[in-house]
């Protein structure tokens, strides 16, 4: 690292350079490539996806994607003149449009079953000719615009429908704009300067837009998820700024003590830059546990968040250390660069509020750690009834027109309209024909089942398909309960004496298949990432009781920020008013990735704040001492930090996008629980509480395992050795002072009460 350092510094204006030139080359390849986003939920080897390939391979003509235009009347009847008349040319103006494949009109034959029942409601149904994610944003456009120049007084008109979604403002870079504009005053407000302050930022934004750039094209090569770019910026901006944080902190301590600029950059980097490298490799680790999980949906978010991982810590490590030999001393404050010109070098002593808190924490562990973990509990009890599924178009703003259309057809025609299931079967001779055409007034019969439409066979007759229509929402339990009755069931009984294979697909269907999949493996998923946690955390500081302590408070932190995120989104509280639309279930990959990030940042923290106390332990073999000091020296950084992170995350509420909103309030409720209740209070309180035994290890195992080293110990000796550092303590401390009676007095250091050049210490404050 310290080779690294050296020549990014001595070569700063070709880090810069090239760095920029990655930046505009990777945009400009993804500008020329286009996005190839696609969120395919579909599972190999389950029924839905196996209803899907019969569905594709006998119907080829049902591949592209298929939308809606509602149109609702508040007097008189859909079929009055004043209504059909214009709609129907609308919908022909609507069919001559370029990506439109066909389009179904209530008013054709066949199309009766489109009028609700009070005739006040009608839809159409338009066909694309691709699927979705490959709808043109323009083609989408143009059919909203058609069918909205329909709308009248009395007459009103929506849309529904992936493609038409395209067309719906996201909110812009909106949330990361302001997510930058807070994370930028924090810093200014931490470290004083304009300058420092500006550069984690700069990396950060460096780093991550190429990474959004790359995340595009990775599209081309696998399946990535629409929200894999947002969401891979959501974690770049928030570790980025974070990482280059602690390495600008340790920049300024060297400034501080006296070192040139450019051998401050460099110990920064060798000391935390590594440190930074090892959090950022845990983030990536875990980011890539998800291809346990065999899941191609999840495989492209895992690679593309990782993708950006990785350039932030690079960026932190080469960018960073460059930028800062640009700046030189304006790292430091002008109030500080003026008192080390006057009073030389100083050590930097952890006083004020982080000692007092310290040693607040120190004397009344067993009634802060119950506080602590009260609120952790508390928060965590939503979680038990958290319920895993996709949202859909319901849940959106009611403002949108997508959300009122679902609403419209909800209302006109029984929610379970807005989410059919399609039963698939391949069909071999008349008998099977003559049971498929039967089944549905066995369906119709069926409890949960609103309707039932005719078979509908394929050219060659080989495949067969109809459509039920369940009588609760796409959301709701009964619809799933009623997915599985139909497969469990009702077609099982249908099919004997056959050879009929019914499978039941569907959007509901493959949701519930894709959550039920997620589920069955989260168990290994979680235990695999925990193991990992543990074992790093073993190697680094030879101890059983710290990753056991980290892998609960990992477990605790994702607990309760999933009970935060089943509160807004689950149970709907404040989700309107937030404009992140009405209450609906969780997204079953929300878990895994959200383990995996919190994983990764709460690992960065307790390295933080853990090695600090492993020092002072090596040092002194007190634990109590080792704890109050390692808590007073890194809790003010690790909440800097953390609040930097927080304005981040909740920042993206404003992009738009629920699933976006419900990660940057996962993630924001994760990281504050993790810093602010976890790090700085239960984790300490524990290790007062358990003294010696936070640094157990059995001989047998200490001689076995390997001995790495994350950071390098900054030990105070060699801050002591700074000239002036301590000479005013010796200078000042007279020679009848006995050191019997120091030993008598336990409350108060007589040096300080003599010595009033030096601020009171946290080593000095007695728990």
């Amino acid at each position: 690292m310290a080779v690294l350092a050296r020549w990014c510094v001595r070569h700063r204006l070709v880090v810069v350079l090239l760095w920029l030139a990655a930046f505009a080359g990777v945009t400009a390849a993804a500008a020329v490539a286009g996005s190839a986003y696609s969120n395919d939920y579909e599972v190999p080897g389950t029924e839905s996806g196996r209803a899907a390939h019969l569905l594709e391979k006998g119907f080829s003509g049902l591949g592209g994607d298929t939308d809606t235009v509602v149109w609702h009347t508040r007097s008189g009847t859909v079929r009055a003149t004043d209504v059909e008349q214009p709609m129907t040319r609308t919908l022909d103006r609507i069919a001559d449009l370029p990506g439109v494949a066909s389009v179904v009109s209530p008013y054709e034959g066949g199309g009766s079953g489109r009028i609700s029942a009070d005739g006040r409601t009608a839809y159409a149904t338009v066909t694309f000719d691709k699927p979705a994610e490959d709808v043109g944003v323009g083609e989408a456009r143009a059919v909203v615009g058609a069918a909205e120049a329909a709308r009248g007084d009395g007459l009103q008109v929506e849309l529904g429908g992936s493609a038409i979604a395209l067309t719906q403002s996201s909110g812009g870079h909106l949330a990361e704009i302001v997510g930058v504009v807070v994370a930028g005053v924090v810093l200014f407000l931490a470290f004083g300067s304009l300058a420092a302050s500006l550069l984690p930022i700069a990396t950060a934004l460096v780093s991550v837009g190429t990474a959004y750039a790359g995340i595009g094209l990775l599209g081309h090569a696998m399946t990535v998820a629409d929200f894999a770019p947002m969401l891979g910026m959501l974690i770049g901006l928030g570790v980025g700024i974070d990482y280059a944080l602690f390495i600008v902190t340790r920049h300024r301590r060297g400034l501080k003590r006296g070192l040139p600029v450019a051998e401050a950059a460099t110990n920064a980097v060798t000391t935390t830059g590594r440190a930074v490298v090892f959090a950022g490799a845990t983030v990536c680790i875990a980011l890539l546990g998800m291809l346990i999980l065999r899941l191609g949906f999840l495989n492209g978010v895992a690679i593309a968040a990782s993708l950006t991982v990785v350039l932030t810590v690079a960026a932190s490590v080469t960018l960073l250390p460059a930028l800062l030999s640009f700046i030189g001393p304006r790292a430091l404050s002008r109030r500080e660069r003026r008192r080390l010109a006057e009073h030389g070098p100083e050590p930097e002593l952890p006083t004020g509020f982080a000692a007092r808190w310290s040693a607040f924490v120190e004397r009344h562990p067993k009634l802060l750690g119950g506080a602590a973990l009260a609120v952790i509990a508390l928060l965590a009890v939503p979680t038990l009834s958290l319920h895993l599924g996709t949202s859909d178009q319901g849940n959106n703003p009611r403002t949108t027109t997508t959300r009122q259309a679902y609403d419209l057809l909800a209302h006109g025609f029984g929610p379970g309209v807005n989410g059919p299931l399609t039963l698939v079967t391949h069909v071999s001779d008349a008998e099977d024909k003559l049971v498929l055409d039967n089944l549905g007034t066995t369906l119709r019969t069926t409890e949960g089942v609103a309707s039932s439409s005719p078979v509908t066979y394929s050219a060659d007759g080989s495949t067969g398909y109809l459509t039920v229509v369940p009588e609760s929402s796409p959301q709701s339990a009964r619809t799933g309960d009623l997915v599985e009755r139909l497969r469990e069931k009702v077609l099982p009984r249908a099919e004997t004496g056959t050879s009929l294979d019914l499978h039941v697909g569907g959007v509901t269907a493959s949701y519930d298949d894709f959550a039920a999949v997620i589920v069955g493996k989260l168990p290994l998923f979680v235990g695999v990432v925990i193991s990992l946690g543990c074992l790093l955390l073993l190697l680094a500081f030879r101890s059983i009781g710290i990753p056991l302590k980290a892998a609960a408070m990992n477990v605790a932190a994702v607990a309760s920020a999933f009970g935060v995120v089943v509160a807004i989104f689950q149970w709907g509280w404040g989700s309107e008013l937030l404009g992140l639309g009405s209450a609906g279930p969780i997204e079953p990959f929300l878990p895994v990735i959200m383990v995996s990030v919190l994983f990764g940042l709460s690992m960065d923290y307790q390295v933080f704040l853990v090695s600090r106390m492993y020092e002072e332990w090596l040092e002194t073999g007190d634990n109590r001492r080792a704890v109050r000091v390692g808590l007073a020296e890194t809790s003010r950084v690790i909440n800097s930090a953390a609040v930097v992170m927080i304005s981040v995350f909740l920042a993206f509420v404003l992009s738009g996008d629920r699933v976006i909103a419900m990660f940057g309030i996962a993630l924001a409720a994760a990281v504050a629980l993790d810093a602010f209740v976890l790090r700085t209070l239960l984790v300490p309180a524990l290790m007062h509480l358990l003294g010696g035994a936070n640094w157990w290890l059995p001989r047998w195992l200490d001689k076995r395992l390997p001995r790495i080293s994350i950071e390098p110990p900054e030990c105070r000796a060699a801050a002591a050795q700074i000239p002036g550092a301590r000479k005013a303590d010796r200078a000042s401390m007279p020679d009848v002072i006995d050191m019997d009676v120091m030993d008598v007095v336990d409350a108060v250091d007589v040096r300080d009460v003599l010595v009033k050049e030096r601020p009171q210490d946290v080593r000095d404050i007695p728990g």
